[in-house]
């Protein structure tokens, strides 16, 4: 059988972007059961309200939804466990330290396979107020309006 190549999406967190701002992006594995891994490849996943945090020098994803295999038995895994995150050390501590003063959390922003491995993308990010919130809003309405304008205008002078 061919190894897999490739990225392939598996679940993304699309409200993340509108609910925080991210200051960084970091790639991890993902310590996961057999039922899991099949139940991620058949594209079911769910990013919602999951969120990461460090431990005892460990980081750990927690309140992430993949569903039960199934095709799986007994050896089905729980939907919403604690996972482990394999990323490095000076990894860990750089995260922690922006993480521990406070008003920074870890949220996962995808969930994809890479070269046939499991991984998922996390972000140190700051909350949003609501007024950011509509101010961002505001904004990518008027560039969708410019761009619009802009577009209509091309066409007249054809």
């Amino acid at each position: 059988m061919p190894k897999e190549r490739g990225q392939k999406v598996v679940a993304t967190n699309r409200k993340a972007r509108h609910d925080y701002l991210i200051e960084d992006t970091f790639e991890a594995g993902l310590v996961l059961s057999g039922t899991e891994v099949k139940s991620l490849r058949q594209g079911r996943a769910s990013l919602v309200d999951g969120y990461a945090f460090i431990e005892g020098g460990e980081a750990w994803l927690d309140a992430v939804h993949i569903p039960e295999y199934r095709a799986g038995t007994w050896t089905n895994h729980p939907p919403r466990r604690k996972r482990k995150l394999l990323l490095h050390k000076a990894q860990i501590i750089k995260i922690s330290q922006k993480v521990a003063p406070g008003g920074y959390t870890i949220i996962p922003l995808q969930m994809y396979f890479s070269d046939g491995r499991a991984k998922v993308e996390i972000a140190i990010a700051k909350g949003k107020k609501e007024y950011d919130k509509r101010h961002a809003l505001r904004e990518r309405q008027d560039k969708r309006e410019a761009a619009r304008a802009m577009a209509t205008r091309n066409r007249m002078g054809e």
